[in-house]
């Protein structure tokens, strides 16, 4: 699931300039769009999985503007032309707030799937679980570690 849409992009560009950033025709090419944001979700994973379980359940807002961030500058990169400084100066503010989420110097705020409602993983041991048994001879049947 990508953290942002093609109408995310189209809140921080107007629809002229996204097309000149991703057609030749005219229009904006929506294939286009979907590689450069799942180009920048690649790159927030990279970041993001050293504390977070991926994918979310629910994207969180900041998540989604650093997506639509980075795939806007990656779309400014594809042309080979000036980026704005502003794009410029968005993508490097993106880039050193996923670097602290990595490092763990800020955080963000999702839920723990381990607490979620049939999230994590579930452990019950009772002494019919055993596999073995210990000082008392077996019957074979479900194995043994008398002989060890």
């Amino acid at each position: 699931m990508a953290y942002c849409t093609e109408a995310d992009l189209l809140h921080r560009v107007d629809e002229y300039t996204l097309s000149q950033l991703t057609s030749d025709t005219g229009g904006v090419d929506s294939a286009v769009v979907d590689r450069a944001i799942s180009a920048a979700d690649e790159e927030i994973d990279g970041y993001l999985a050293v504390h977070y379980t991926l994918p979310f359940a629910v994207t969180p807002d900041r998540v989604r503007d650093l997506s639509a961030d980075i795939a806007i500058y990656n779309l400014y990169g594809r042309r080979d032309a000036d980026i704005p400084e502003n794009r410029k100066d968005r993508y490097r503010d993106a880039v050193a707030f996923l670097r602290k989420l990595a490092e763990g110097k800020a955080v963000l705020d999702v839920p723990d799937p381990s607490t979620a409602e049939g999230g994590g993983i579930g452990i019950t041991t009772s002494k019919s679980d055993r596999v073995f048994t210990r000082g008392k001879r077996s019957d074979r049947s479900r194995g043994t570690l008398d002989n060890f």
